[in-house]
């Protein structure tokens, strides 16, 4: 199940974890293209499951990480490792676009 990343734990559990990539899916409950994606993030959350770290930011609870980043359309998906962001997807995109950016980082 993909973890569920605040303003407050975001520091912890994503710029902390080291080489681990670490996918982060910034949605609204109000955006269709991000309702579209959404089963797709979990399916992989469970198929990566200790490979990667998997989770989703909700951007009208948490405003102070998505603005930091820039983040001005959802869905976007960012990919950390070590703490920096590594790739970056915009918009609902095929499971597999989001695989291999996952896989790249997995390397």
């Amino acid at each position: 199940m993909a973890l569920e990343f605040s303003d407050s734990n975001f520091e912890e559990q994503v710029l902390n974890s080291g080489d681990t990539p670490v996918l982060v899916d910034f949605w609204a409950e109000w955006c269709g293209p991000c309702k579209m994606i959404g089963p797709v993030v979990e399916e992989l959350a469970v198929e990566y499951d200790g490979k990667a770290i998997i989770g989703k930011m909700n951007i009208d609870l948490n405003s102070a990480t998505p603005m930091k980043y820039g983040i001005r359309s959802i869905p976007t998906l960012l990919v950390f490792k070590n703490g920096e962001v590594v790739d970056k997807i915009v918009g609902a995109v095929p499971k597999v676009t989001i695989e291999d950016k996952i896989k790249n980082q997995l390397a």
